[in-house]
């Protein structure tokens, strides 16, 4: 799993039939200190998430497992919201 915040939303007029229903949010990695690592990706959203929020997300094939039964045809979903983190060095 990795952390990011959502920078904004996606909206499609056209799109896979199996994304109908499905938000689509903007987010940009982030290390632990919470600066930026990476270039933004779209996301799934499988936990409600809004933009500014802290969040935590999965890639590759595991990124559908939320949306099961249906196939969504995604390599990033957000799976949790993050409301609070400590960090031991």
């Amino acid at each position: 799993m990795h952390l990011a915040r959502v920078v904004g939303t996606v909206v499609c007029s056209h799109k896979d039939a199996r994304l109908s229903g499905v938000k689509l949010l903007m987010i940009q990695p982030v290390a632990r200190d919470g600066s930026d690592v990476g270039r933004a990706l779209v996301a799934t959203d499988a936990a409600g998430a809004g933009v500014g929020e802290r969040v935590f997300f999965v890639r590759g094939r595991e990124a559908a497992y939320p949306f099961h039964p249906v196939e969504v045809p995604t390599d990033a979903s957000i799976v949790g919201i993050v409301d609070s983190m400590d960090v031991v060095a």
